[in-house]
């Protein structure tokens, strides 16, 4: 027995030893950690400005408000808050049967429920006019809201609602799945996170780190001196941990320019339009048409609304939520027939000034290919005024027979030189990489059996060939500039809060594309010509004090209805797309522009009209902001006189 009590005492005085020595420091972190409560500090989201200092995206209070469903009086406190939040009668029993039906579940009635998201300032204000703040003398405390709590919470804004939307993006709670895959970067349940567009691609320079500071578990020392002493024995070095805000973002977008951009829409149903600098690749405006509201999108109305402001973006077959000048790809028409002139100009498969004769059409073996009318005998600098597609019938047929040459793929060859049919990289969303078909694309899809045809379609920007609106402006920029195809740029430099520059971009150069300048230079001359030449397809539509360049499109698409569907009730969508590429200055070109209208119809009617009126906002911006230049610097020498 005696033996058996001293093994007994071994076993505890080891066990006292493993605790005390081995295992101390271990256990007086979890006392330490039992007693220390670490607060966490919020951060804030930076700012989203375009090229001129106007905020696209900011962050504003917001104020929402919670009960506990097993505190707050039902009889009492209940019928004080639904008259000071100005409920109407649905909405109370709402409400109401919500808060009894959790009163019922005894895991979650002392849970703090939202009860409503953003109130007004008007009913914050009455609420914590009656909140209840700590101990009340005996007889006050009935008189506040027990149970109610009204907390803020930041919420992201967009001042300029749908505008811009697709580009700027939107907000989204933290689900489940991102949770887990982004595990140790510091985000929790009921975060959010940027879903598309900036706010999702320069997501880790926007957010920030939140912060967080140390303080005793129930400290009630009196003293200043006291409460010194206790969190010097407690708490370890550091206290506090100050949060880092977000990195402000600049983008190259001109946020003028884009409202003019949406006027000049008005009255289009659904399009795009993309206006870049030709000289850097910088985007200035892109435009997509429908759109939504991030305010909404971004849960700021709540996830109720989230939830039917969504149902009702996916059921629209104009497809709102797509980014039609990035995720989208469409064929090209007419406005691809420039680069298929240089293709043929290249290997010499045509005499600029031999005329073929356009009587409304071009047989090509068995089968009649249309024209777009009766335009008798063009060379090519007509037949890119007038887009006659006979001529470039006859140019994709001598780019087919060219011995040694597969003629279609040399057309796409030029289109990829010119950064068709490829992703442009510019990130912000879900690119869409459009498609340059080749012989052997054919081969394979038509099961071998390859038709001279398709080359006559792809010289006219149909058949199987598609574009992004983005790819065609970067495509116009360097027909503008003398063949440097710039990679698209959209955000320009990533800055303090105070505007110190963290990191700016500078233009980027993707390649230099092998074109005979005096080629080039027979194109350009063409592309003046459809705008200012009488016989031109955008001449009736040009404005006279917008000096430009460029090519109209009527893009054909599918004209088949589905069976079952009243022809009448898609008839819309049976229309052809209307195009207009171009480039001003015609002179000296330092803006390219692509509008594409979705089954908007003839190009020369109806997309012309819409670049012309940009071109012509983008002038009169350009005119002020350099008279405004020139006041500030005059202002500033006066001072230093």
């Amino acid at each position: 027995m005696v033996l058996f009590v001293l093994s007994v005492f071994c076993v505890l005085i080891g066990r006292l030893a493993q605790l005390q020595i081995l295992e101390s420091e271990e256990h007086d972190a979890e006392s330490r950690h039992n007693i220390i409560r670490q607060i966490t500090l919020a951060t804030s989201r930076g700012v989203i400005r375009d090229a001129h200092g106007k905020v696209l995206a900011a962050n504003r209070p917001s104020y929402n408000v919670y009960v506990v469903p097993g505190i707050i009086d039902m009889k009492t406190t209940w019928p004080r808050v639904v008259a000071l939040m100005g409920l109407d009668e649905t909405e109370r029993k709402a409400l109401e049967q919500r808060i009894t039906d959790l009163k019922a579940n005894e895991t979650k009635k002392m849970q703090q429920t939202l009860l409503k998201v953003d109130v007004s300032r008007d009913v914050v204000a009455k609420l914590k006019t009656h909140e209840v703040r700590g101990p009340r003398p005996a007889g006050e405390a009935e008189l506040g809201l027990v149970g109610v709590e009204v907390a803020p919470a930041p919420v992201r804004y967009y001042p300029y609602g749908e505008l811009g939307a697709h580009l700027f993006g939107y907000m989204r709670e933290v689900d489940a799945d991102t949770l887990l895959r982004m595990q140790g970067r510091g985000y929790r349940s009921g975060d959010r996170i940027g879903a598309i567009g900036v706010e999702r691609r320069w997501e880790s320079y926007l957010r920030g780190q939140r912060g967080w500071r140390k303080t005793v578990r129930g400290l009630r020392s009196p003293g200043r001196q006291q409460r010194e002493q206790m969190e010097a024995r407690y708490l370890d070095e550091p206290r506090r941990l100050d949060p880092v805000p977000g990195r402000d973002i600049s983008l190259t977008l001109d946020v003028e320019l884009l409202k003019a951009t949406e006027k000049a829409m008005r009255g289009q149903l659904a399009g795009a339009v993309v206006v870049v600098d030709v000289r850097t690749g910088r985007l200035l405006t892109a435009y997509s048409k429908p759109s939504f509201d991030p305010n909404v999108a971004s849960g700021g109305s709540g996830t109720k609304a989230v939830r039917e402001a969504f149902r009702r973006l996916f059921s629209d077959p104009l497809k709102p939520t797509l980014d039609k000048t990035i995720s989208a790809a469409y064929p090209p028409g007419s406005t691809y027939k420039p680069f298929s002139a240089l293709a043929a100009l290249a290997d010499r498969l045509v005499n600029p000034s031999a005329q073929v004769h356009c009587r409304g059409g071009y047989w090509y073996g068995k089968r009649y290919f249309r024209c777009t009318g009766v335009h008798g005998h063009v060379n090519l600098h007509e037949a890119i005024v007038v887009s006659c597609n006979t001529y470039f019938y006859a140019l994709g047929e001598a780019l087919q027979n060219a011995p040694g040459k597969a003629g279609i793929d040399r057309l796409a060859k030029v289109g990829l030189d010119f950064g068709l049919g490829a992703k442009t990289g510019i990130g912000v969303n879900p690119e869409a990489r459009g498609r340059m078909p080749t012989r052997s694309w054919y081969t394979r899809r038509y099961k071998g059996a390859f038709r001279g045809g398709f080359t006559l379609l792809a010289s006219i920007g149909q058949g199987a060939s598609t574009v992004t609106v983005l790819q065609l402006a970067l495509s116009y920029a360097a027909l503008a500039n003398g063949g440097t195809l710039y990679q698209p740029q959209v955000v320009r430099s990533i800055e303090t809060s105070d505007g110190t520059i963290v990191q700016e971009f500078p233009p980027r150069v993707r390649r230099m594309v092998p074109v005979d300048q005096g080629h080039l230079g027979r194109i350009q001359r063409a592309l003046t010509g459809v705008v200012n030449e009488r016989e031109g397809t955008a001449y009736k539509e040009r404005l006279a004090d917008v000096d430009m360049a460029g090519k109209t499109g009527t893009a054909q698409v599918s004209h088949v209805t589905p069976r079952g569907v009243d022809p009448d009730k898609v008839w819309y969508f049976n229309r052809d797309h209307a195009w207009f590429a171009g480039y001003a200055p015609s002179g000296a070109p330092e803006i390219a522009i692509v509008v594409l209208i979705e089954h908007g119809g003839g190009g020369g009617k109806n997309a012309v009209p819409v670049g012309m009126r940009v071109v012509e906002q983008w002038q009169q911006l350009k005119a002020k902001r350099m008279l405004a230049r020139a006041a500030a610097t005059e202002d500033e020498e006066g001072n230093a006189l």
